[in-house]
C-alpha cells in the first residue's frame, strides 16, 4: 500500500491498524541538535485521546509514548526518529458481525475492490486511531519549528457543529481556552448548546459533523512555492487527508465569490515601518505565498459514518441486508479530538515549507 507518507524533505510515515499491535511515525528529516521533549508529544497525545468525556469515543487507551530511535538526552540526533504507541483496548471480536459486509460511507467496500483484502476489524489504517500518529509528529514538527521561529504558534478550535457556530471573532483565544473545553470550544454559551444538541442527536443513535477553523500566527514572509506547491494547496491536501474531512478553505474562501474585487483586495500599508495589509481577505497567504500576515483557514467535517440505527447495506454476496450494531465505540462528532489533528497536520506543513525556505536561503 503507498500513500502513507507525508512531506519530501520533513518526511512523515504513520503504520498500524486501529486493532492491531500498535500504531506510530517515523520522522525523517529533523535536523540535528534540536531540544526534543517527549514530556511535550504525550500532552499533544494527550489532548487528542479517546474516553475524555460523553462526547468522545470510549475506548480506554492511556496512548503512552515510547521513543524507539533518534533521539538521545532530549536532543535530534539527524538521523530518523521513531515514535509509537501500543494499543491496549482493542476488541476485535466487535466486529465479526461485520466481516462480510461494507458500511455505508466507510472505506470497506473501496479498500477491498482496491486490494483485494482489507482489515476488518476498526477500519483498518482508513481508522481516525490513525490521526495519533501525525498527532506525535505534529508535536515534534511543532518543537523544531519553535527552535528556528519562536513566535510561530498554530491553533485550532471548533468553530461549528451543525447550525451552531461561533459568532465572534475568538482568533485570539488561547489553547489553554481551546482545550479546557470538553467540545475544544472556547465559547462557553455555544458549547452549551453543542453539547445539548450532540445529547440529543446520540439518543437517536445519530452523528454530526461541522468546521474547525485553524490559524496560524506570525508565519514568516516566504513559505509556499507560486505555482503547484503553493502554501494554500499543501494546507489544503493536508487537511483532506484527515479522516472525515470533505472541505477546505482559506482566507474568505468561498465566501470571497460574494465580494467585489474593491472589498476583497488586501490593501498594503506601512504599519511601524513593516509592509503588512490593512485587511487579510487573503488569509495570509497571496500568489501561494506567505505575506506575513496570520493565516486562517477552515477545516469540514462530514457526521462519523458509524451509528446506531438502522440502515440497508450490502455484503460481498451483492445481497441486500439490514445493518444495526449492537455494539461499539465510536465518536458522536469527530471535531472534539480532530483539532489536534488539525493543529498536527499544519505543523508538518510548516516544518517542510520552513526546510524549503532555509534551502533556497542558503543558495
Amino acid at each position: 500500500m503507498s500513500g502513507n507518507s507525508f512531506g519530501n524533505l520533513f518526511r512523515v510515515l504513520t503504520f498500524g491498524e486501529s486493532h492491531g499491535h500498535s500504531v506510530g511515525v517515523v520522522i525523517d528529516g529533523c535536523p540535528a541538535n534540536i531540544p526534543i521533549s517527549i514530556e511535550h508529544i504525550q500532552r499533544a497525545l494527550n489532548r487528542r485521546r479517546p474516553g475524555q468525556s460523553l462526547y468522545t469515543s470510549p475506548r480506554d487507551e492511556s496512548d503512552q509514548l515510547i521513543c524507539m530511535s533518534g533521539l538521545e538526552k532530549g536532543k535530534s540526533l539527524g538521523s530518523s526518529i521513531c515514535l509509537s504507541v501500543k494499543n491496549k483496548d482493542y476488541r476485535k471480536k466487535d466486529y465479526d458481525e461485520l466481516n462480510d459486509l461494507y458500511r455505508p460511507s466507510h472505506a470497506d467496500y473501496t479498500y477491498e475492490m482496491k486490494y483485494g483484502i482489507r482489515s476488518k476489524s476498526g477500519g483498518g489504517r482508513s481508522s481516525a486511531r490513525e490521526t495519533l500518529a501525525r498527532v506525535a509528529a505534529g508535536a515534534l514538527a511543532e518543537q523544531m519549528l519553535k527552535f528556528f521561529c519562536p513566535k510561530l504558534e498554530v491553533i485550532a478550535f471548533t468553530q461549528s457543529i451543525r447550525n451552531l457556530s461561533l459568532k465572534n471573532d475568538l482568533l485570539n483565544v488561547s489553547k489553554d481556552e481551546i482545550y479546557s473545553s470538553q467540545l475544544r470550544c472556547p465559547d462557553k454559551i455555544i458549547e452549551a448548546q453543542m453539547k445539548d444538541l450532540l445529547n440529543n442527536v446520540q439518543k437517536t443513535g445519530d452523528t454530526l459533523g461541522g468546521v474547525i477553523s485553524g490559524q496560524i500566527r506570525n508565519c514568516p514572509v516566504g513559505f509556499g512555492e507560486p505555482v503547484f506547491d503553493k502554501l494554500e494547496a499543501d494546507l489544503a491536501k493536508a487537511m483532506l487527508s484527515i479522516p472525515a474531512s470533505k472541505g477546505f478553505e482559506v482566507g474568505e474562501g468561498f465566501s470571497s465569490t460574494l465580494m467585489l474585487g474593491s472589498e476583497h483586495n488586501d490593501i498594503f500599508i506601512n504599519k511601524s515601518n513593516e509592509i503588512r495589509t490593512k485587511t487579510n481577505h487573503s488569509g495570509g497567504i497571496q500568489g501561494g505565498i506567505s505575506n506575513g500576515e496570520h493565516i486562517n483557514f477552515r477545516v469540514a467535517f462530514k457526521p462519523v459514518s458509524t451509528l446506531f440505527k438502522k440502515q440497508m447495506t450490502v455484503n460481498k454476496f451483492k445481497e441486500n441486508i439490514p445493518l444495526k450494531l449492537k455494539s461499539g465505540r465510536h465518536d458522536p462528532c469527530v471535531l472534539p479530538r480532530a483539532v489536534s489533528v488539525v493543529e498536527a497536520m499544519a505543523y508538518l506543513v510548516l516544518a517542510e515549507n520552513f526546510l524549503k525556505y532555509k534551502a533556497r536561503k542558503l543558495i
